[in-house]
């Protein structure tokens, strides 16, 4: 492919996706009591999970400058003209400014970067959307452009049990964790211009089950769309989103089921739920 594209774990593409559309992935680090490890390489969701579990302290950092600047050069050794680098949202995290700096060691006129605003397979639907172009042979500027449409048409839903790992990792606030609480709600959140934002406050999971179908539903609309699944520790509300998703989406087409690693799951806590809808679906080739 004259075009090689990169993005990074939060992708959380499902296994074999991202090989199957020659997709590089790099890291992010996590960190578990001090121990590191490597996001969706050498620590598992149920490893994941039972650190949470015991309140082990887990934290997460994205790749280095460094990192970025290896695998676009092994991409460029390989025979690629260009690199489209695929990324988590500037908003949550660092990873999109080393992915700019990595470009600016080996020259922005061969790598581009995007910035997806969004995570999980807000992130992962737009790496897909930019391989199949160039799969297809399109140039850098068709490969980015690919990338960034699909990015910007994609909608992100999620559930989490509480707030309080949100709270501590720094992307909500103490006061609407807080609040979250005290009242004993399940919230329902979503990405918005590249940061999570508390959307409804509903009283069970069941509820806020419900509601992520019926926002998911309304994001939609009446086209095509795809539709990707994400869950930390809970595969069986997983797989009963996802029966409901095809009972109210006449018109869905991918429907893929991921459980996040550390990157994600960190900061969500076991039992998060997310949906994420990209109306009109990945471009179809015949």
């Amino acid at each position: 492919m004259p075009v090689a594209v990169v993005t990074d774990s939060t992708a959380y593409l499902p296994d074999g996706l991202a090989e199957h559309h020659r997709i590089r992935v790099v890291p992010l680090h996590v960190s578990v009591d001090g121990v590191a490890r490597l996001d969706g390489v050498d620590l598992s969701a149920t490893d994941l999970v039972a650190a949470l579990d015991r309140h082990a302290a887990v934290r997460t950092s994205g790749p280095t400058p460094g990192e970025l600047a290896i695998t676009y050069t092994a991409a460029l050794d390989g025979g690629a003209e260009a690199v489209v680098s695929v990324h988590l949202s500037r908003g949550l995290s660092g990873t999109w400014e080393a992915a700019r700096l990595a470009a600016e060691q080996i020259g922005s006129d061969r790598i581009r970067v995007v910035d997806s605003l969004s995570a999980g397979m807000g992130l992962g639907f737009a790496a897909l959307a930019a391989a199949a172009e160039a799969q297809a042979g399109g140039n850098c500027d068709v490969v980015y452009a690919a990338a960034v449409c699909v990015a910007a048409r994609t909608h992100t839903f999620f559930s989490v049990d509480t707030l309080e790992h949100l709270r501590r990792g720094g992307r909500i606030s103490s006061a609407t964790a807080l609040l979250g609480t005290a009242l004993a709600v399940k919230p329902l959140l979503h990405v918005a211009d590249g940061r999570i934002v508390p959307l409804e406050k509903v009283r069970t999971a069941s509820r806020a089950h419900a509601r992520l179908v019926e926002l998911a539903v309304q994001a939609a609309g009446k086209e095509q769309v795809d539709v990707a699944v994400h869950h930390l520790g809970a595969a069986e509300r997983a797989a009963e989103l996802v029966e409901r998703l095809h009972e109210r989406l006449p018109k869905l087409g991918e429907c893929l089921v991921s459980e996040v690693g550390a990157a994600i799951g960190a900061h969500c806590g076991p039992g998060v739920l997310g949906a994420v809808v990209l109306p009109g679906g990945l471009p179809r080739r015949s």
